[in-house]
């Protein structure tokens, strides 16, 4: 189940943060995080051990977080960070939870 938490960083920029703790099967939580990430028309970058994963509200491809350049980090919407394996999942993205509305399952693959 994911658990919502909105706040707000150092430079007064909102920033909202959805927890996805789904216990079970190994990826569990990785999967309903993507999961939540696609029906909302997020991207989520490629997945590399002990990174983060780059989120952009577009249908692109994100190369893995050691491969992205400074001004391409910046210029992401969010991260996707955690245990891919076993869980916990963070998805952080700027602004509020209302800039990301649920589109439906199909928005892109």
């Amino acid at each position: 189940m994911a658990d919502i938490q909105i706040h707000a960083l150092a430079k007064d920029q909102p920033k909202f943060r959805v927890v996805f703790d789904t216990p079970g099967c190994s990826f569990e939580a990785c999967q309903a995080a993507e999961t939540w990430c696609r029906e909302r028309g997020i991207s989520v970058g490629m997945m590399e051990r002990d990174q983060p994963r780059g989120l952009l509200h577009e249908d692109c491809v994100i190369a893995k977080w050691h491969n992205l350049h400074p001004h391409e980090r910046a210029g992401l919407d969010g991260l996707m960070t955690g245990d891919m394996r076993a869980g916990p999942v963070t998805v952080e993205l700027w602004g509020a939870p209302e800039d990301y509305p649920f589109i439906g399952d199909g928005a892109h693959a």
